[in-house]
């Protein structure tokens, strides 16, 4: 599945397992942890499968569920 050209750069994506990386989706954010996604060997640009994205929109949406919850912070910043 890894070794392809990155869409961006002339580097090769590889496989990488990252401890935790979390995604934004229209429900909310899932971070899933220990998971091997692709990353540019040159730019750092990151890819993920068609079932790291299935899992999670499944969580997202309620149809399968977290193995915990935790808080994010969330403030705004003073306009200048």
């Amino acid at each position: 599945m890894y070794g392809y050209k990155c869409e961006y750069c002339e580097g090769t994506v590889q496989p990488r397992t990252v401890k935790r990386e979390a995604f934004k989706h229209r429900d909310g954010f899932v971070i899933l942890e220990d998971v091997t996604i692709g990353v540019c060997d040159t730019c750092g640009n990151r890819y993920y499968s068609a079932n790291i994205l299935h899992a999670v929109h499944a969580v997202a949406t309620g149809a399968k569920a977290p193995e915990r919850t935790e808080q994010i912070p969330v403030t705004h910043l003073e306009s200048a």
